[in-house]
């Protein structure tokens, strides 16, 4: 069915959609005790999709006690590991069933093509649930190393309550990243969406109830930062932050920590990527894709995106021009078109935003190749066109800071040891790329490179099974992986003399 889907197949569908605005606290959806309530706007036409509850303070202090009721009377702590496994699986064959309304729901609430929501944005969110019920029965404690009169035992507790705070790029993704490895370790959860996207978050809340989650486990307060998401971070009975966002914002929650409880935080922030061709590169067509897909993709609303491409200058003039043709193909578009590969940015803010960047590339003597403009205003949307810039100095501002956008800057190197400088030189260090043919370049610069992530001849691949984080302001701790439970456990050492 979904394969056969034209455009005016998903407008028709999304006017019929039943859209939850309500918070999910304890089980149930509730207003905002204020009654208060915020616009939610489709970015591809402006106009406004849902008013959503304003949740606040009081409503998280509300979601805390829940959590925290919960946690202590152990309904979900305290079921066995199997049990525990059982719903969450269950709660990920019930988002698979549901895929197309919580991919619809995503395409509508942040502006992204349906047919990557349909092919990423629901399915890996839910293989990521399904992914950490399977570990849960698969976690194993330590003995240490004692003498033959004592026993010592290393055991992983969960944290307790956690506020989970996370971006409107990818709004249920980022979300199951932290969802799967906090509920797998035992601990109660207060989610807190973007403002700019809490629609598919409030509907899986409901799945998640369905598949036997206990009420006060999983809770949705949606509302803004400074407001809901501050209160979280300063809430003396919450003990434990997980965040994506920005750089800016991460620090903000470290604040939080130190004027309240201490209480453990684990940061996914900004990220600057460079995307390194070097003279041998062995594949130029290869490399221009994954160029052209490294930056336009997902609007360039990415913490990864490749927004520097470093290229050896004996052969930037040739890779430009094969860049260019491959960035023709991201042509914006309807997000509900199954045609559309670049949709609409989030906000008209965020649209503005981009096009300041781009004011601010020419007037710091960077050239515009390709694009520089807003497009389809007549939509009443945010789209910005695949912009190109060449002669781009590595200290401007597009060269250093996150645009959070379809901006791409061009930097010429002369030589290996330039091309790591250059990549290492911004305050960020989540991931970056290097193209060459030579093994022993690819192992001297993947090491060179202080990111988190490195991929060599390739880009932004990955899955569920490695970890995801970066190194200097790009944040602390990681997401996905094994690892990823770290974040939301205590170690406790048990001692006993025998």
């Amino acid at each position: 069915m979904t394969a056969a889907m034209t455009a005016n197949d998903w407008h028709a569908r999304a006017k019929s959609l039943d859209i939850r605005t309500r918070a999910f606290i304890d089980g149930r959806h509730v207003d905002a005790l204020s009654g208060k309530t915020f616009e939610t706007v489709n970015p591809a036409t402006g106009e406004t999709l849902a008013l959503v509850a304003e949740c606040d303070a009081a409503d998280i202090d509300v979601a805390v006690k829940a959590a925290r009721a919960a946690f202590e009377d152990r309904r979900w702590a305290g079921l066995g590991p199997r049990e525990r496994k059982k719903r969450m699986l269950r709660w990920c064959e019930l988002m698979m069933a549901n895929a197309e309304e919580i991919a619809l729901l995503e395409s509508l609430d942040v502006g992204k093509p349906i047919s990557d929501a349909l092919a990423i944005d629901a399915p890996k969110s839910a293989e990521s649930i399904a992914y950490y019920a399977e570990a849960i029965d698969k976690l194993y404690g330590e003995i240490g190393p004692t003498g033959d009169d004592a026993l010592s035992m290393i055991v992983r507790e969960p944290l307790g309550v956690v506020g989970l705070v996370v971006p409107w790029n990818f709004p249920l993704l980022m979300a199951s990243w932290k969802i799967g490895p906090a509920l797998a370790a035992g601990n109660s959860i207060i989610l807190k969406p973007a403002e700019q996207s809490p629609l598919s978050a409030l509907r899986i809340a409901e799945l998640a109830s369905e598949a036997g989650i206990p009420d006060g486990v999983f809770n949705v307060v949606p509302g803004y930062g400074e407001t809901a998401g501050q209160a979280l971070g300063l809430h003396m009975d919450v003990d434990g932050i997980g965040f994506t966002g920005s750089t800016e914002i991460g620090k903000y929650f470290l604040r939080y920590s130190a004027d309240s409880n201490m209480k453990r935080v684990g940061l996914e922030c900004g990220g600057k990527t460079p995307h390194v061709i070097l003279a041998d590169c062995p594949d130029l067509e290869a490399a221009a894709r994954s160029v052209a897909a490294g930056i336009f993709f997902n609007q360039g609303e990415m913490c990864t995106a490749g927004s520097r491409l470093l290229v050896d200058a004996k052969i930037k003039d040739e890779f430009l021009d094969i860049l260019k043709k491959k960035a023709e193909r991201w042509t914006p578009g309807d997000p509900l078109d199954p045609k559309t590969r670049l949709g609409a940015m989030v906000t008209e803010g965020q649209m503005q935003r981009v096009l300041d960047y781009i004011d601010k590339g020419r007037e710091d003597g960077a050239k515009v190749v390709m694009g520089g403009g807003r497009v389809r205003g007549e939509s009443g949307g945010y789209f910005v066109e695949p912009t190109i810039f060449d002669g781009v100095a590595p200290d401007i501002r597009i060269a250093q800071e996150e645009i959070f956008g379809p901006v791409l800057s061009t930097i010429t190197f002369d030589g290996v040891e330039e091309a790591m400088k250059i990549a290492n030189g911004t305050i960020y260090g989540l991931a970056a790329a290097v193209w060459t043919r030579d093994v022993s370049t690819a192992h001297r610069a993947a090491r060179a490179l202080r990111a988190g992530m490195v991929w060599v001849n390739c880009f932004d691949a990955d899955d569920i099974t490695v970890p995801f984080g970066g190194y200097k302001q790009s944040g602390m701790g990681r997401d996905k992986s094994l690892h990823a439970i770290e974040k939301y456990t205590e170690l406790k050492t048990i001692w006993m003399r025998v």
